[in-house]
């Protein structure tokens, strides 16, 4: 009757250290690059903390993460290169791409990786299982964000020089182009694809394209001085997250009345936005701090703040699922 009690227990303990174990693996990371120390921070975004430092290439800006979280694809702006980490071993593969890569999107199957090469007016296709790039399609002047589209059937780049979005049909790699406001930056898209969010750095409002019909609307930003950079949206489409580097704040938008609701003081120059999987969290990469603010997204407050490297920008959607 002992040994049973004692093998029991013995099972008992056993479920207990897997079930913490497994929770610990599941839980997402963030990967911010420091564009100033050329290394990408790891953010245990359950605890945050830093739990590691990878080397990369020049001046790392863009971030984008495989669907299994396996694969890391960060764009060196000062190399011309992307620097593919495997998660598991935090082992480097370099990809030559175009001129000053800056936004770096990957589809949900995570079968093709799209680079916004910035001083090429350029996006070079990558094949995720050879890490060969497939083609280069030529878009707008200086595309610095981008994002795919759930289906995969179109990437939306932002190009800041001339005003526009560039819509590339992924199947066919035609381009159309749509205007939107002045030096747009960054670009994201809701979970359902049927709305494109971009902001305008140099004039402080949001361009929410209608992706059905390809029709532009315009949400202007409170702040004067905001200076739009980089932009999320939540697992629900409900709430759209603005990084404003003029201005040291966040703003919130309500997607169903496409208004600002709130704005969120956080540290100097926030460049990069992202949101957690569950949409409790958002996480900002300060360039001008060092730092990243942690936001509770349910009284829009400042609940931590992470040092990280010098010159964080982690532009694009830098936190595994």
């Amino acid at each position: 009757m002992l040994r049973k009690r004692q093998l029991f227990l013995l099972l008992l303990f056993a479920v207990f250290v897997f079930s913490v174990s497994a929770c610990r693996e599941s839980r997402p990371s963030a990967y911010i690059t420091n564009s100033d120390g050329d290394t990408v921070s790891v953010i245990d975004t359950g605890t945050n903390k830093v739990v590691g430092t990878v080397s990369v290439g020049s001046k790392p800006v863009g971030v984008a993460i495989n669907p299994s979280g396996t694969r890391i694809y960060v764009t060196n702006a000062g190399s011309d290169t992307v620097s593919v980490i495997d998660t598991g071993t935090n082992k480097v593969y370099t990809i030559k791409v175009g001129n000053n890569p800056h936004g770096v999107a990957i589809n949900l199957s995570g079968t093709r990786v799209y680079v916004a090469n910035s001083a090429s007016g350029t996006v070079s296709v990558i094949d995720s299982s050879n890490n060969k790039v497939l083609t280069t399609v030529t878009v707008g002047s200086r595309p610095l964000g981008i994002a795919v589209s759930p289906s995969g059937f179109h990437v939306y780049v932002a190009n800041h020089q001339d005003n526009t979005v560039s819509v590339i049909d992924t199947s066919t790699n035609k381009v159309d182009t749509l205007k939107v406001d002045t030096n747009p930056y960054g670009v994201a898209v809701n979970p359902t694809g049927t709305y494109v969010y971009v902001s305008n750095n140099g004039k402080n409002s949001v361009s929410v394209i209608d992706a059905r019909i390809n029709k532009v609307d315009t949400v202007s930003l409170d702040n004067a001085s905001a200076a739009p950079t980089g932009v999320a949206v939540n697992h629900l489409g409900t709430r759209v997250y603005v990084a404003n580097a003029g201005s040291n704040t966040v703003s919130v938008i309500d997607t169903r009345i496409n208004k600002e609701v709130d704005t969120i003081k956080v540290e100097n120059k926030p460049f990069g936005v992202a949101v957690n999987p569950s949409g409790t969290r958002v996480f900002v990469a300060n360039n001008g701090s060092g730092t990243v603010s942690v936001i509770d997204t349910s009284n829009n407050k400042v609940v931590d703040t992470v040092t990280v490297g010098s010159g964080p920008m982690a532009f694009g959607q830098f936190i595994t699922k």
